[in-house]
């Protein structure tokens, strides 16, 4: 056996000396979703940006396998972006999710404030952008009692994005996308799994109507490996974007009040 088939048999074990026992160990329940966001993006110079994101998540349950019957959660965020360079992008961020009683899925009311902060990294290349973004959260979410219980996670995602009909994003151009992203929670106060949150892997595709608006459409496979039960999420998300929607929809209904060389 040549050094490279080692190497391949060694990533292989490893893999599976990981995730066996996530699977393995409790029974997995598994939930069908669809997730829609409307993004709200606008510049403010060539180094700050700022965006509104608006969005809600509906599920099946054990009892209705409808997907659409059961809305658990509705969430508005707000971020703000400063780019130091071409491949450096660092961001702050303010949330809140209202996550609705649904006993059915084992959620009960519990509202949450999550604070954000990260950092991404772009890998610009002809043809397509890779880039990792790592993100630290301090959430405040509302426990069974009803009293707010801080917890923490660090999550590390690695994304790949490809234009399909040409070099750049813009107007008229479709994409595919793929993203990786690993979830931890040290010294989280919940119970199952302490460290290792969650599994989130992403692929799907986009098109760009304009140079502002874009149509977004994925598949999200979630897993979650819990001590007393894994869940498993399969989720359709939709995404619809519109950069400085403000301004050009006032440019749309008075044309020439605004000159195009005047700043955003």
């Amino acid at each position: 056996m040549n050094s490279s088939s080692q190497i391949r048999r060694k990533i292989y074990l490893l893999f599976f000396s990981l995730t066996i026992p996530f699977i393995a160990g409790a029974q997995t329940t598994t939930y069908n979703q669809l997730c829609n966001e409307v993004q709200f993006g606008r510049s403010f110079s060539e180094k700050w940006a700022g965006e509104l994101f608006l969005g809600g998540t509906f599920s099946s349950t054990p009892n209705d396998n409808r997907v659409l019957s059961t809305n658990i959660q509705r969430y508005v965020s707000a971020w703000g972006h400063y780019y130091l360079s071409s491949r450096w992008k660092f961001t702050g961020g303010f949330a809140y999710y209202y996550n609705k009683d649904v006993p059915d899925i084992g959620q009960y009311f519990s509202p949450e404030y999550r604070i954000s902060l990260q950092a991404t990294y772009y890998i610009h290349k002809i043809g397509y952008t890779l880039f990792t973004r790592m993100r630290g959260e301090i959430r405040f979410i509302m426990n069974a009692d009803s009293v707010f219980e801080d917890k923490y996670r660090y999550r590390q995602m690695l994304k790949f994005v490809k234009p399909i009909n040409g070099k750049t994003l813009r107007g008229g151009i479709f994409y595919v996308l793929a993203t990786e992203e690993l979830l931890f929670k040290p010294q989280a106060k919940t119970t199952g799994v302490t460290f290792f949150d969650r599994n989130r892997f992403e692929i799907g595709g986009g098109y760009l109507i304009t140079d502002n608006i874009q149509v977004e459409l994925a598949y999200l496979n979630e897993f979650m490996p819990r001590d007393d039960g894994n869940e498993m999420y399969n989720a359709l998300e939709v995404t619809v974007t519109f950069t400085n929607f403000l301004s050009n929809l006032k440019k749309a209904i008075l044309p020439g009040s605004k000159k195009e060389n005047q700043p955003e």
